[in-house]
């Protein structure tokens, strides 16, 4: 026991509420020595003054973003970064041996075309993002696990995807019919001050946003168009739902098959997802809802067909910062790491 060795393990976008949660789940995790925290704005500053109450537990001070720094200390790097400022860390990371999970959305797209036409930047890094995994380990779990650079799905397109996945993997719906309804909680707009996140403009209100036009919607239909093998359009409409944490997303489609009924499609779900420990599949007549899964890394799936109008409709609850960004993240690491996918990450939610 005593030549026993821990990874180390770098952050970098520490202060936000993705890195924080990194930090509380890397610091419980069996295998992994945090030992870099790493920020822009926050340089300088000890992890205790931004986060009094992890001050008992982490003594690190946020440092500059210096890449031989990271890769001299570290093995494996978490970049939980605004989109935009990954790419130009990565490459650097990647050609001096680290590991690299990013939380944004600039590895997640094959074609970088997308990524310019949806963010609004041009990219140099053809060559490091054509070698990128999309992190949802539902599906990708083998590529992940021979993977150095994973980037990690948003929290939008975790649920959308886990929710339509088996339906067209198995082309059970008419996949141009996919209609995403989704709500999160403000935790998902990030830590910046912004003036439609203030209590006084989200309490007591629910409303539509990026109507049309969201960015987590090309994401989602990359991933639908390489499970169905053909391109594929869906409709995805987010909302804004006054509370912190929680992604509820209520996915529509029309079956192949009008004959099939609710317990096939159980039955197929489960079979789906029989090796998939964070995914549940709700009992006939069970819906999820957000607090379940709330502080966990589970999805909670819950299915009903309408036989008078051939559609299926799939709920699908997870916390949009644990399953929805940190926790997968630190999900992808495990199976790149060669350990159990489960270790270190929370397996029952707070409840109530």
């Amino acid at each position: 026991m005593g030549n026993f060795r821990r990874v180390p393990i770098g952050i970098v976008g520490a202060s936000g509420y993705g890195g924080v949660q990194l930090v509380r789940l890397l610091m419980d995790h069996p295998e992994v020595e945090i030992v870099y925290l790493g920020g822009e704005s926050s340089a300088g500053k000890s992890f205790a003054d931004i986060y009094p109450h992890l001050a008992h537990a982490c003594d690190l001070q946020v440092e500059t973003l210096d890449p031989d720094l990271i890769a001299h200390r570290t093995e494996v790097v978490f970049l939980s970064l605004p989109n935009g400022l990954a790419c130009h860390l990565a490459p650097q990371l990647i050609e001096k041996g680290c590991k690299v999970l990013d939380l944004s959305a600039d590895y997640r797209f094959q074609d970088l075309s997308t990524y310019a036409n949806w963010y609004g930047k041009e990219r140099q890094d053809h060559a490091v993002a054509s070698t990128a995994i999309y992190g949802l380990p539902e599906l990708y779990r083998d590529r992940i696990s021979e993977a150095q650079l994973i980037g990690c799905p948003g929290c939008y397109p975790t649920a959308s995807l886990l929710a339509l996945s088996p339906l067209l993997k198995q082309g059970l719906i008419i996949p141009e019919t996919a209609i995403i309804d989704a709500k999160s909680g403000t935790s998902g707009g990030g830590r910046q001050g912004k003036i439609n996140m203030l209590l006084a403009e989200a309490d007591n209100s629910l409303g539509a946003y990026g109507v049309a036009s969201h960015r987590h919607t090309p994401e989602i239909e990359q991933i639908c168009s390489d499970l169905a093998g053909h391109e594929v359009t869906v409709q995805f409409t987010p909302h804004l739902i006054p509370m912190v944490r929680g992604i509820l997303a209520t996915v529509y489609a029309t079956l192949r098959d009008p004959g099939l009924v609710r317990d096939d499609l159980i039955t197929i779900y489960r079979a789906f997802y029989r090796n998939s420990p964070w995914v549940k599949i709700c009992e006939p007549g069970v819906y999820p809802q957000t607090k379940w899964a709330c502080g966990s890394n589970l999805c909670y799936i819950g299915i009903e067909v309408d036989p008078r109008t051939g559609r299926i409709i799939v709920m699908s609850a997870i916390d949009n910062l644990i399953k929805g960004q940190a926790g997968q993240a630190v999900q992808c690491m495990n199976i790149m790491m060669g350990w159990d996918e489960t270790l270190g990450l929370p397996k029952l939610g707070f409840y109530p």
